[in-house]
């Protein structure tokens, strides 16, 4: 693929960095038009949306130099590579974290808004990762399977070799991901149920995504990468999530 799509002099459009831009206004468009509908004052969307993208960028690249810890080591100029190398749960948790804080400090309920805002961090994901095609970065494994992807001039994937296509079927289960939470936000109404079920499905997605893809050097967990091994974790904490909510609805219906 052509991460390269527009240069004018010395200034280019990267593929990469133009699907997550589109990506980040989607979502918060989409988020704003949900806000209104669902009665959410609109003047805590843009903040929390800031807190999560710059927080989010923030802590995608601190859990991958947390994954190539020795080779930072070896050599720490690789701290100033700002462009390439993000995991994206550690984007989800710390930009979660982010807004948490801010909640507090605003003083106001965060469950609501984040039932709001992470059907379009779904979204946003979605269109990142046709950025990771463009680009050729979190590639699959070489396969003889008619499905494949063959790169020419990718940095990251190997060129010239047929390659599962794992940014797309990752893309491909993102937009259904913010498709199904927009769907079950408009069926249930208690606070925690769409957040709880984004947990459970994109943990669920990316654990089974990760034993097709090629790009080992994001570390590992013995047996599992370590994108697998974080899955668990927060699969376990949706189920627990979504429980909690749903027993909180029981004890409604049964006043």
């Amino acid at each position: 693929m052509h991460n390269e799509i527009i240069t004018i002099g010395n200034f280019t459009i990267y593929g990469y960095g133009l699907m997550i831009a589109i990506g980040i206004v989607l979502a918060y468009l989409v988020a704003e038009f949900r806000a209104k509908r669902l009665g959410l004052e609109s003047k805590n969307v843009f903040p929390l949306a800031v807190c999560a993208v710059v927080f989010g960028l923030f802590g995608a690249k601190l859990l991958y130099w947390i994954t190539v810890i020795d080779e930072i080591i070896a050599n720490p100029k690789m701290m100033l590579d700002l462009a390439d190398g993000f995991v994206v749960y550690g984007g989800i948790i710390v930009g979660i974290f982010a807004c948490w804080v801010y909640s507090r400090i605003k003083k106001f309920g965060l469950l609501s808004y984040m039932d709001l805002i992470l059907p379009s961090v779904a979204l946003a994901q979605a269109f990142g990762r046709l950025g990771c095609f463009l680009a050729g970065c979190c590639y699959g494994k070489e396969t003889d399977s008619a499905c494949h992807i063959v790169f020419t001039e990718s940095q990251f994937a190997p060129n010239n070799v047929p390659l599962i296509p794992t940014q797309l079927f990752s893309s491909g289960l993102n937009f259904l991901h913010f498709a199904v939470l927009c769907i079950i936000a408009g069926k249930v109404k208690k606070p925690g149920v769409v957040s709880s079920c984004y947990l459970i499905f994109y943990s669920v997605g990316r654990f089974i995504i990760e034993f097709f893809r090629g790009d080992i050097e994001r570390g590992s967990v013995g047996a599992l990468s370590t994108s697998q091994f974080i899955s668990i974790f927060i699969l376990i904490a949706g189920v627990c999530m979504l429980a909690i909510c749903l027993k909180r609805q029981e004890k409604v219906i049964e006043k």
